[in-house]
């Protein structure tokens, strides 16, 4: 590595984007957030909707801002986002609407229509994926039963990820980890699953072939040079484009590191462990996990969980209801000082994905499990922090089971990180240690792919070690794992 490398990584979540520059020197990678921005979706026409045209006016002042902090070069750039919402592009490479937010309310229904179609079982077999009502799928299969014209009207089909490189580059591809997401890939042959787009009735010819991560889709398109000072000829590069395959990536562990899991701590929580190849089985089915595809060739055997969305709701409707603005520091303070183990809720409740008030639907929650209502925030959060911890004890639990392994060390990285309180709880439920850390990973997971594609960095396993060597961690030891113990008696 002669010389240092600079990359733009865009990691865009359901709440909020960041534009973060990573530079590589002498086996350090080193990250700055240029621009931060909001990624919140609108609703319009009653229609819960992605704001496309707003996001692409952040990613290009992040591209100006970093030009005006650091200069003209880069060595590439890439954009990772949510998974399985997608946009759909006319013949003459117009965007036809903006996407749809996969929590509108039209993919109500839509799993149990598909498997009118085809049962359920072999929807599982042919894919890996965990049912959730808004899988790419589902949201394809909706439009189709609603007879929406813009499925005549495009020629292709491309994933929020891929979306935003090809309005930075102009080059359409279909990127492997994100695909892997729509519930319509074969995770053996990595390729769209034929037999169940035809059972479903589904526009194939929609459907570009998947292309791996680290794929390169061509040169930053000149306007956008023009407007932001980015010198021509940067590639723009296919990362793991889902984040979570992007955050995988960044887990600072070495090949021959004890059993470890990972939980990727967001809106969503993601639980699952590393595989080498899918793991389909009766068990992984009624366990509900996934087969997602990774960086490196890997499978993302895990489980998607409700996450931080409960104290991000509960803070976006307390702000509502005073008129005020509200940091998660104040609120999990609040929740440290509410007493413990008041009340557990169950994530698995499909009401929480969209609740017009996340606060008074966890205290009817409660009361429907026979406890007595949080009262104050602080109770309500910690309610919904421990409802989390005691998730991942069960899940972690299931993942051993299916896996018939013991997980040793449970690796949190992404925001969550910053919730100390809830990685101790997390801690204590599960009874073994956690390394937090880092905060960054889906940054450092898409500019490590980036690295690779660019030839700075030889594999996972190199950019795993640059990482390592790059992160501060910090180690959370079980305390309490009684008290926990007793929640199941």
């Amino acid at each position: 590595m002669s010389r240092p490398y600079r990359f733009l990584a865009f990691d865009l979540g359901a709440e909020s984007g960041r534009a973060v520059l990573g530079v590589l020197e002498a086996n350090q990678l080193s990250l700055e957030v240029v621009h931060r921005f909001r990624t919140e979706g609108l609703t319009m026409l009653g229609v819960r909707q992605w704001d496309v045209a707003r996001i692409y006016e952040e990613l290009c002042e992040g591209l100006a801002q970093c030009v005006r902090l650091h200069g003209p070069d880069l060595d590439g750039i890439g954009v990772d986002t949510w998974g399985v919402d997608f946009g759909l592009v006319a013949s003459d490479g117009a965007l036809l609407a903006n996407p749809r937010h996969y929590r509108d309310k039209r993919n109500e229904g839509m799993q149990e229509y598909a498997f009118t179609m085809m049962p359920r079982t072999e929807v599982y077999k042919a894919t890996g994926i965990q049912f959730l009502p808004f899988n790419s799928v589902y949201q394809l299969l909706s439009l189709k039963k609603a007879g929406s014209p813009l499925l005549d009207a495009a020629e292709s089909l491309l994933l929020m990820g891929d979306l935003f490189g090809y309005l930075l580059s102009g080059k359409k591809a279909c990127e492997y980890t994100n695909a892997s997401t729509s519930q319509m890939l074969n995770p053996h042959t990595r390729t769209w699953d034929d037999a169940l787009i035809r059972k479903l009735g589904l526009p194939r010819r929609l459907l570009l072939d998947p292309v791996s991560p680290g794929t390169v889709l061509g040169p930053v398109r000149e306007e956008i040079c023009a407007q932001t000072g980015l010198r021509p000829g940067v590639p723009v590069i296919a990362p793991g484009t889902h984040d979570t395959a992007s955050a995988v990536a960044a887990v600072p562990v070495m090949e021959d590191d004890k059993p470890y899991a990972y939980l990727s701590s967001g809106t969503w929580s993601l639980l699952g462990a590393e595989l080498d190849a899918p793991h389909i089985s009766e068990q992984s089915l009624a366990q509900d996990f996934t087969n997602e595809g990774g960086v490196g060739g890997k499978i993302r055997f895990l489980k998607n969980i409700f996450g931080l969305w409960l104290v991000q709701e509960c803070r976006r409707s307390w702000e509502r209801a005073d008129g005020a603005a509200l940091d998660y520091g104040t609120l999990t303070a609040e929740a440290e000082r509410a007493p413990a183990f008041r009340a557990i809720i169950n994530l698995d409740d499909g009401r929480l994905m969209a609740p017009d008030d996340m606060p008074s639907l966890i205290q009817a929650m409660c009361r429907e499990a026979g406890y007595d209502a949080p009262e104050s925030r602080g109770a309500i959060v910690r309610c919904a922090l421990e409802s989390l911890a005691m998730k991942y004890r069960t899940t972690l639990r299931n993942l051993d089971d299916i896996l018939g392994r013991k997980t040793e060390r449970l690796h949190i990285i992404g925001g969550g990180v910053q919730n100390k309180l809830l990685c101790q709880m997390t801690a204590d439920a599960c009874g073994i240690e956690v390394v937090a850390g880092p905060v960054e990973a889906t940054a450092l997971g898409n500019i490590g792919v980036q690295a690779m594609a660019a030839s700075a960095l030889d594999g996972l396993a190199a950019m795993r070690a640059v990482i390592s060597r790059s992160v501060s961690l910090e180690r959370y030891l079980p305390k309490d794992t009684a008290s926990w113990d007793a929640l199941e008696k």
